[in-house]
């Protein structure tokens, strides 16, 4: 991949026309979700059950497959190896389509581009992308999600910056009694 900048409104574009990008609807980033389901919660540092790591790239998390057990807090240690930003983000499908919204305004502010995050600019807006259940990482970044599954929604393992769950950045969290 070439070293030049790909500006947000080239690859805002480029979405576009693939169909990729969602309309625009939301408020900024940092005002909660409202009356979500259960997801579960912010998980304790000395209570961690297991360690995952995950490795996200252009269009995949790896592993593929996520299970886990009620009640089980889990350490998500998170790389993006790929040449653009991207987000691990733990949530149910809704929470997931009305994410996207507030990410592709993120976009267009200038605050998130393809290979980079404005964290100032984040920062002086209500776009600061702070959220426990989720990991925004430019390329080459590591980060960590510590998260209990003591909720009973459908979750998801999703990337939302525009056009990455549609193309193909999305996993189901499988809650299970037993791990295989």
């Amino acid at each position: 991949m070439s070293t030049s900048r790909l500006s947000a409104a080239a690859v805002t574009a480029a979405l576009l026309s693939l169909g990729a990008v969602p309309a625009l609807a939301g408020e900024g980033h940092s005002g909660g979700h409202g009356d979500q389901p259960d997801i579960g919660e912010v998980g304790m540092p000395d209570h961690v059950d297991r360690v995952i790591n995950v490795s996200m790239g252009e269009m995949y998390f790896s592993p593929s497959d996520l299970q886990v057990r009620r009640g089980e807090t889990i350490r998500f240690v998170v790389e993006n190896e790929g040449d653009f930003v991207h987000e691990f983000n733990l949530g149910t499908s809704e929470m997931h389509l009305s994410h996207e919204d507030e990410m592709m305004m993120m976009f267009e502010s200038g605050a998130l581009e393809a290979d980079r995050i404005n964290h100032d600019m984040m920062n002086m807006t209500e776009m600061a992308h702070d959220d426990a259940n989720s990991v925004l990482l430019e390329p080459g970044e590591t980060g960590e999600v510590l998260w209990t599954f003591s909720g009973d929604a459908e979750l998801q393992l999703s990337c939302n910056v525009p056009g990455h769950r549609e193309g193909g950045m999305l996993n189901v969290v499988e809650l299970v009694a037993e791990l295989n």
